[in-house]
């Protein structure tokens, strides 16, 4: 397969293009590549593509496939445009933030979705599921049916996850057979997790594109109850039977200031409210008839653990600091006495 991937420079970009040369597929790149350093092999079509002619390398080329990996609208619309009529076959990593309502469990693909974008670039975060699913619509609008494929990923995770939510957990309870600390818990006991590892959506990616995969398929992980999750989180971390920890309610922690999902002072994976019931359990059967293969979770958090050790120290973009955990648990406490 000749494949173009427009984008390739960040993280799954990268497991994207490893994937496919692995394959033994014949690779390019159209990015700008500020994101990280170009895959060895892969052959690189430098551009911009805010700039008018950004697919002029590409486009004198017949392609087999696109995997497209973009969050501007902008940027789908440009491409299509320019090599609609050259690509075969067009692959969109979309999102499952593209559905209006998270509140339903094992949902699948025919939900109802928010509004497009209308604009080329989002204005900000608010802006992305909508971004998102205008690039969906600019190529359902722009050709066949049968050449699109869309992929909705939920939390994308594994070696590599700079976001910090696949690592949190998995290095806390690491570090806290140095530091001896309480580890500050969710009491969370209904709140479901799916995380979908990298590199098995970058195969599964890679496979759909060669084999002509169409329509639209979410790309999730198995469904698991989020203390499974800081179970096997605390496994590959040898964390020992009986080890200090601090579970607190929901409600307690949102009134301590701390905040859901991701970003400062947060506990990752952990969102509560009833209205988010869907973000850790949509429907993974259309993805799992069309082909997609998952590792255990066990096997993505110990790979992530040994990515993490391998890091420089820098500042977290999710969960607590240890003076952030630490402030907590003196205000857990003091609450008690």
């Amino acid at each position: 397969m000749k494949l173009l991937v427009l984008g390739g420079t960040a993280w799954l970009g990268r497991e994207v293009v490893r994937a496919a040369l692995l394959a033994g597929h014949e690779v390019a790149c159209l990015a700008r590549g500020s994101s990280g350093q170009w895959p060895a092999g892969v052959r690189v079509l430098s551009a911009d593509r805010d700039e008018a002619d950004a697919y002029q390398a590409a486009a004198g080329e017949v392609w087999d496939a696109v995997i497209d990996l973009a969050r501007q609208p902008g940027h789908v619309r440009g491409a299509v445009r320019a090599l609609g009529e050259s690509v075969a076959h067009w692959v969109y990593v979309s999102s499952i933030s593209v559905y209006a309502r998270h509140d339903e469990a094992d949902a699948d693909e025919s939900g109802e979705c928010v509004e497009p974008l209308a604009a080329n670039h989002m204005s900000g975060p608010a802006d992305y599921a909508g971004a998102k699913r205008a690039g969906e619509l600019a190529l359902c609008e722009a050709l066949p049916a049968h050449r699109v494929w869309i992929v909705r990923p939920g939390l994308i995770a594994g070696p590599g996850d700079e976001t910090d939510r696949t690592g949190y957990w998995p290095q806390r309870f690491a570090r806290a057979l140095d530091d001896g600390q309480a580890v500050l818990m969710p009491d969370a006991p209904e709140l479901r997790v799916q995380i979908v590892d990298v590199r098995d959506l970058a195969q599964w990616l890679v496979r759909g594109a060669a084999l002509g995969q169409h329509g639209v398929h979410h790309a999730v992980g198995a469904q698991h109850g989020l203390d499974e999750h800081l179970a096997w989180a605390q496994a590959v971390a040898n964390w020992p039977a009986g080890g200090p920890t601090r579970r607190v309610p929901s409600d307690r922690l949102l009134a301590l200031g701390v905040q859901p999902w991701a970003g400062p002072r947060s506990m990752p994976l952990w969102v509560p409210g009833a209205q988010s019931a869907g973000l850790g359990a949509r429907s993974d059967r259309a993805a799992l008839a069309a082909g997609l293969r998952r590792r255990p979770v066990r096997e993505t958090l110990a790979d992530t653990l040994v990515w993490e050790r391998s890091r420089p120290p820098a500042e977290r973009r999710a969960g607590l600091s240890p003076v952030d955990e630490a402030e907590l648990l003196q205000q857990l406490d003091s609450s008690n006495e």
